[in-house]
């Protein structure tokens, strides 16, 4: 199979139109839709379909469409390698979880391209439990994520980058005596259940018999320390990095009594074809982590 098929029925998905996808390989629109027509006929299936002027990907094509992405992203890894061994390039496909899409993977990220400006990365958004599941499954090479609270398999590596305690977040208005006090009687914005600090936050309150006056459950940690700064509750949450309460007139308590942190770090298979960038990666962001545990 001709590997310009499959970056040609990508690039006319993508973009929605065989003229754009004509444009930005560099070829004419008829070029474009016989490489497309030449994949279908291969492959024994429509893959695209046409609505007006607008064209996008059949349920074959979208079938096969992850697939189409991840061999051509193995393509370019294998020739950047050839063409130079010194200089790491292709792409590096890595997920993180929200806190850290805006704060440790940017700064990373700057660091890594700065390093090696050959290289190439793809980001997905997510929670940390789907981001693991797309590491282990190999649709992802890393995700910086809260370490989840079971054993990881072997056949993946952890390094954690930070540890956040447990604390209290009031209004910094709310003059705070007793924290114990305070989540059994304010109203409780509480963090998602499905998700690690809401399952840490959830067994300790547990642990302390603490029944809170929920008004509210949800993931998103700055939608919740923004719902807290409206004066529309307290919450029980782990004390991420501190540049998102910018803006924000709250404050944190830290809890009377031992708390499990949450492990905050990057996950990666330990055979991934990308494992020299994941190393790239990670040596970035022990630098800018460094900076945000100041």
């Amino acid at each position: 199979m001709d590997s310009r098929y499959l970056q040609s029925f990508v690039f006319v998905v993508e973009l929605g139109s065989i003229a754009e996808a004509a444009r930005r390989l560099d070829l004419t629109p008829a070029a474009v839709a016989q490489r497309v027509k030449m994949l279908e006929a291969e492959l024994g299936a429509t893959l695209v379909r046409r609505s007006g002027r607008t064209v996008g990907a059949t349920e074959a094509g979208e079938r096969i469409l992850a697939r189409a992405r991840s061999v051509l992203h193995d393509i370019r890894d294998l020739r950047a390698d050839i063409d130079d061994t010194d200089q790491l390039g292709g792409q590096l496909r890595l997920g993180g979880m929200a806190t850290m899409m805006a704060s440790l993977i940017p700064d990373a990220l700057a660091v890594l391209l700065h390093r090696h400006p050959q290289m190439d990365f793809y980001l997905e958004p997510g929670t940390s439990l789907d981001l693991y599941r797309k590491v282990t499954s190999g649709d992802l090479d890393a995700a910086v994520i809260a370490q989840p609270l079971f054993n990881l398999p072997k056949s993946c590596d952890w390094h954690t980058f930070r540890k956040e305690s447990l604390v209290l977040l009031t209004p910094a208005s709310m003059h705070v005596a007793d924290v114990h006090a305070t989540l059994q009687t304010e109203p409780f914005v509480r963090y998602d259940r499905n998700v690690v600090g809401g399952q840490l936050a959830d067994a300790y309150l547990r642990q302390h018999g603490i029944k809170p006056h929920q008004r509210c459950e949800l993931d998103g940690l700055a939608a919740i320390a923004t719902l807290v700064d409206r004066g529309l509750g307290v919450s029980l949450v782990p004390d991420w990095a501190s540049t998102e309460f910018i803006g924000l007139t709250v404050r944190k308590w830290a809890l009377p009594h031992a708390a499990p942190k949450r492990l905050v770090g990057m996950l990666w298979g330990r055979s991934s074809a990308r494992l020299r960038l994941v190393q790239a990666f990670l040596a970035a962001a022990d630098v800018a982590a460094a900076g945000l545990n100041r």
